[in-house]
């Protein structure tokens, strides 16, 4: 028995359906977009003092840098000290969200506290100071 081999072409076209990739890919870029978080940066590069109890705070929080030259920063843009208490309460009025403070081992110490007090004049409920882990 001989089998015949058609050669010719089929009727109807070979086709890739690309709809079920596509709704794959959509499903995983809508599930990246919604799970990423985005951790806002002060702009400025601090020499934190290193503390061995630092531990790791929440990423929705207001991060503020106090400078070496004594310039407050918020978001890579100086605000001074008469901008702390609006940006704070601005921020903590939809929902409390802590004040995490990135202050130069050389920033004084005075402006360091004016920052803080600042900090919680706005509303802010939890202030606290970010170190670096000290290695030991």
């Amino acid at each position: 028995m001989r089998f015949r081999r058609n050669l010719a072409e089929p009727d109807e076209p070979l086709e890739l359906n690309l709809i079920p990739l596509i709704d794959v890919i959509m499903f995983l870029l809508i599930f990246f977009i919604s799970t990423t978080t985005f951790v806002e940066d002060t702009g400025v590069q601090v020499d934190k003092p290193q503390a061995a109890s630092a531990e790791q705070l929440d990423k929705n929080s207001i991060l503020i840098a106090i400078t070496a030259q004594s310039q407050i920063v918020y978001g890579g843009r100086e605000i001074g000290i008469g901008g702390v208490r609006p940006l704070v309460t601005r921020l903590s009025s939809k929902e409390e969200m802590p004040v995490i403070i990135q202050a130069d081992s050389a920033a004084p110490a005075g402006m360091l506290v004016r920052v803080i007090d600042e900090a919680k004049l706005g509303g802010a409920k939890n202030v606290s100071l970010a170190s670096a882990r000290s290695k030991s």
